[in-house]
């Protein structure tokens, strides 16, 4: 994210930006302008670091922060800005400034709805081995069940916490499994008997054995997408099976997408080595290492290096996009917001974004984010979003 802002700060700098360029920008100022603002103190000291540039650049600055303040100051009065942290403020007050006129004046073409939809939360399903369902949402904090040695609790901030009991022979049955399950428009955090954590997307399906601490391979099943955060225990490796491939790990933190509407499976490392092969072919595998993402697909595994924080973004409360296709992206969209999306123009499928915006706001604001590239609009009917291409 932060190379994207930083071509965008540079491209506004020379006055190059492009319409889509500048709704770019007035994204990232509206959504994280701590961010941004952090952004442009490292360019501005950057630039002032450079011997060959740095007098033109101060002259400029100079000249630009003299014609913004000549409003409060009397004509003949010369500014000088004699510190590097002077300089650096100003710059930053002039690119402030400038950002929040532009970011006011497009606030005046947003469109107005006559419904909305408000965003997901914490709501998911335990199922257990018995075929009872809990709806884990609408219970309090508190245990839940006890069952097999094991007592399953739901905590304070939603999280659903196992934790292994004494008993009389000191073993569980390995044949118990429970099923985790999100639907549209929620999420969970878990913590698995053996002490490793995971939280479940939208559409989404944990199955893991009560016995997993003490089970030789710990191994779950997943359908959609998860972040985990595994235990380190060399004697007990952790598998984790899709219906298209397979993970081994010893100890680590991963993301996997595997929906079942998606061509790919991506599987992202955050920390330590995990090893990918296809289920249809185990022959067909890759080793990752920190910073790389595997994405599966009936022509292969590719690995490449990528932006973790894109990966992760849905855990840390945004959709993150870069250069995205728009089909995509609505998928994420109405998992969430467990909403339908038609398109009256099939074109605007194709329509690419970088960006990211908040997951916990009504949808209709993330749309207007979209909508201010001007290349697409959106009606919101029920739980029906109708996508046009302008």
């Amino acid at each position: 994210m932060n190379r994207q802002i930083n071509h965008l700060l540079q491209q506004f700098e020379l006055g190059l930006l492009s319409k889509a360029e500048r709704e770019q920008l007035l994204s990232f100022v509206d959504d994280n302008p701590d961010f941004v603002i952090d952004e442009i103190v490292k360019m501005m000291l950057k630039e002032e670091d450079q011997p060959i540039s740095s007098a033109p650049v101060d002259e400029k600055w100079n000249t630009t922060v003299d014609e913004i303040l000549s409003i409060d100051k009397v004509p003949t009065r010369k500014v000088s800005l004699f510190s590097k942290l002077k300089w650096v403020a100003a710059a930053i007050v002039v690119l402030t400034f400038s950002l929040t006129s532009l970011f006011y004046l497009n606030k005046k073409k947003e469109r107005v709805y006559y419904s909305d939809v408000m965003p997901g939360g914490n709501k998911a399903i335990l199922t257990l081995a018995d075929g009872r369902k809990i709806a884990l949402n609408d219970i309090k904090n508190g245990d839940l069940i006890k069952e097999s040695g094991i007592s399953i609790s739901k905590t304070a901030d939603g999280q659903l916490v196992y934790n292994i009991e004494q008993t009389t022979n000191g073993n569980t049955d390995d044949s118990k499994l429970n099923t985790i399950t999100t639907p549209n428009g929620g999420e969970w955090e878990i913590r698995l008997p053996d002490g490793s954590s995971v939280w479940l997307n939208a559409a989404s399906s944990l199955k893991y054995p009560l016995n997993i601490s003490k089970s030789k391979v710990r191994l779950v099943e997943l359908t959609g997408e998860a972040y985990f955060e595994v235990k380190k225990d060399k004697e007990h490796p952790f598998i984790v099976k899709t219906d298209k491939q397979k993970l081994e790990v010893l100890g680590t933190h991963f993301n996997i997408n595997s929906y079942a509407d998606e061509l790919v499976t991506k599987t992202t490392l955050f920390e330590g080595r995990v090893r990918i092969s296809a289920i249809n072919d185990p022959s067909r595998f890759e080793l990752l290492a920190p910073g790389e993402q595997s994405i599966l697909s009936s022509k292969g595994i590719d690995v490449k290096t990528v932006d973790v924080d894109e990966a992760i973004a849905w855990k840390n409360g945004y959709f993150m996009f870069n250069n995205e296709r728009q089909e995509t992206i609505l998928k994420k969209i109405a998992r969430w917001y467990n909403v339908q999306i038609e398109y009256m123009d099939p074109e605007a499928k194709d329509v690419m974004y970088y960006g990211t915006v908040s997951r916990f706001e009504k949808i209709s604001k993330v749309l207007r984010k979209f909508e201010q590239t001007g290349e697409v609009r959106y009606d919101i009917k029920d739980n029906k979003v109708l996508v046009y291409k302008d």
